[in-house]
Formats: C-alpha cells, structure tokens, sequence
C-alpha cells in the first residue's frame, strides 16, 4: 500500500524529469490523465494491522485533489467487504501541482505558466524543459527575453556592441544580465546555429567580451606545453613563434590535425579574427581552414582582409562535392551578398551555397587522412 506521501514524492520526481514535465505541461496526447496506484492491503495485513489499515483508508480519505479510485476488498477476516483506495487519478496540470503540495513548485508552476502564456509557442518547449535558465530571473524579464528573441535577427547587430541594442526597451545591462537566455531562446528559432556561432558572431555584433583561442604546437618544440589558452587581445600584441601559422574555425578539429614542423595552430576563432591584422602575421606562412557553409567562408573572407596572403585549404567545391553525402542543411545562411575578400573560385562556391538545400559541410566529417595530405601539401609550399 502507498500513502499519499510516498505518491507524493512519486510526482515530485516526475516534476524533476524534463520530458515528462514537458508532455505533461504542453499537453502532449496520451499525457493526461495520470494515474498512480497506489495497492490493496493483503488479507493477512487486514487481520494482523487492522489499526494500520484504517490510518490508511483515513489518509486517503482526506485526499481533496484528483480522484481516488476505490474497491471493495472482500477479506476473511473482516465481516463485510471493506472499501479500499487503488489508485489516485489526476487530469491535468494544476491537479499535479496540488498533489505535489510543496510551495517552491506551486510557485515556480504559476510563474512557468504566466512566461508560457505571453511568450511565441517555439519557445515553450525550451522554457518548460530547461528551467534553470529562467528561475533565478524575474517573470517580467524573461517575458521580454522572449520577446526580444522573436525581434532580432542574424547580423541585425551590424557591427555595434550587444549593450547598444535598444530593441524591445531593454537596458544596457540586459544582454550580460540573460545572454545564455536569449542565445537558448535564439537556438529555439535557429536550429542551434546561435550557440555554434556565440551570440555576438551570430548578430553581427562587435566582440566585447575577452575571447580565449587555443593554441597547439604542431611542431612539438615551439612552446613550453602542447597546448595552451590565449586571450585574442593578446594575440593581437604578441608574436607566435614558428614559420608557419594555422588557422582553425572550429576547437572540435583539433584532433584531425597532424604533426608540421614549423607550425602553431589556433583554433576556435570563429569571427574574432580581429587579430589577424596583427603586424607579426606578415612573416608567417598563413594557412586557414573552416567550414564549408556560407558563415564559413564570411570567416574565411575577413581573416583575408587582415592577411592578404592568407591560403584557404580543403574550403572549396572539389572537397565539398567529393563528401556531399556529410552535408547538411545549413540552418541560417550569412549574408546573401557575396563577402569581400574571397577569390573568384570561392565566390562561386558561396553563390552556390546560398541555392544548395545541403549547405554546409563541417570539418569534423572531413577524414583526417584527408585532412592531413591537404596540410602537408600546404607546409610544403612554404
């Protein structure tokens, strides 16, 4: 036999798991009603904890949210068949919340569903399952996190800081204040691409935040470790060593690459190439790789407007036709307008994107043999 506090702790457990309160909440079909059993006292519990049995049947009794569903249980030891609660039928979210009976969750349930009415439906599922990006916030702040998601768009920034935006009449503070938010709630709309971009790439806004590239010694012998973090700014300032230089779009390529003598990698710059104007990159042999999509090569384009003498590898239409079956759908493409800084062949590749229903071809599905004969080719050009 359960009692309604071990039912209890049953649903709040339910509240814990993010899918089930997603179905539960947005109403999913077969959802509702819900029905937890809760057993019938065997005959020897009848006869040997009668005292028991009626604390039980009194408890259920007293149970005013749902409905409790109860039988007639016919026992020897008793004189007339005695009337038992089987199970607690619950039909919809609010009688949830009042089985649960617990403050924090009745007041979380009532600001969950105030966010959930005056919020767009793309973002409810978001909201409901990942709590922890809203409950700390006020109710009115996350309403207009919302709604200011649905009033920007890709590069609306045009190269102005994120505190200059004044859309939806929020303050200067408001994207430091809730930017995991707006780029959770800008994925909702995306397809992911605002957080595989970061937020500032992804609305054309200028960097303002410290940005930390990793740096791997190709060669083995160039710095003290392997591998380190390095603030972009500081790039900027200071000189690697080697003769030759890589640049890579994505940190996760890292272990396609192989051994150059000569050469330091930096990884993870997305559109902070800002760096790249730096003097000391004049000396060096350049060499950059990114995505084939059309925000890889707007990537590819301004790290060429700072190193003129920049050389693109596997980024053109021969890689990209011979590993067509690893394309995707590209879910929010750059700029239509051809990039400055690109050479005519990848011009062309970049119109043929904007038209391509599978867009993008990432680098980690280049194999790394591959990757590896294109980068010993370029080290040997030097």
């Amino acid at each position: 036999m359960k009692s309604p506090a071990e039912l209890r702790s049953k649903l709040r457990r339910q509240w814990e798991n993010a899918a089930c309160r997603e179905s539960r909440l947005l109403c999913f079909s077969g959802a509702w009603p819900v029905t937890l059993w809760i057993g019938k006292p065997s005959s020897r519990k009848i006869r040997d904890e009668l005292d028991a049995v009626k604390r039980h049947l009194d408890a259920w009794r007293n149970i005013a949210v749902g409905q409790v569903l109860w039988e007639d249980v016919v026992s020897r030891h008793a004189s007339q068949p005695v009337s038992v609660p089987v199970a607690w039928r619950l039909s919809k979210p609010s009688e949830w919340i009042e089985g649960i009976s617990d403050a924090g969750i009745r007041a979380e349930f009532r600001n969950m569903g105030q966010i959930v009415q005056e919020s767009d439906a793309v973002f409810h599922s978001l909201l409901v399952r990942r709590r922890s990006l809203w409950v700390s916030k006020a109710t009115q702040e996350v309403v207009q996190a919302t709604k200011l998601a649905l009033a920007i768009e890709p590069g609306c920034a045009k190269g102005r800081p994120l505190r200059t935006l004044s859309l939806e009449g929020i303050d200067t503070k408001f994207f430091e204040r809730n930017g995991s938010l707006i780029e959770a709630l800008l994925d909702a709309r995306y397809d992911g691409e605002a957080s595989r971009l970061g937020l500032e790439t992804f609305l054309g806004a200028a960097q303002e935040s410290e940005h930390w590239l990793l740096v791997i010694d190709l060669d083995g012998g160039l710095l003290p470790f392997e591998k380190v973090r390095i603030k972009s700014s500081d790039l900027a300032k200071k000189p690697l060593p080697g003769r030759r230089l890589l640049i890579v779009e994505n940190e996760t390529s890292q272990h396609q690459l192989c051994p150059l003598e000569g050469t330091i990698a930096v990884l993870g710059s997305g559109f902070d190439l800002s760096w790249t104007q730096a003097d000391w990159l004049a000396d060096k042999q350049v060499g950059y790789w990114g995505d084939i999509d059309t925000w890889g090569l707007q990537f590819l384009a301004k790290a060429r407007l700072a190193a003129a003498h920049l050389e693109s590898m596997l980024m053109d239409s021969e890689t990209f036709d011979s590993h067509r079956d690893s394309a995707v759908a590209e879910p929010i493409r750059a700029d239509s307008k051809v990039p400055e800084g690109l050479d005519p062949q990848e011009s062309t590749l970049y119109r043929r994107l904007l038209g391509e229903r599978l867009g993008r071809l990432e680098q980690e599905f280049l194999s790394p043999q591959v990757v590896h004969r294109n980068l010993m080719a370029w080290s040997r050009r030097a």
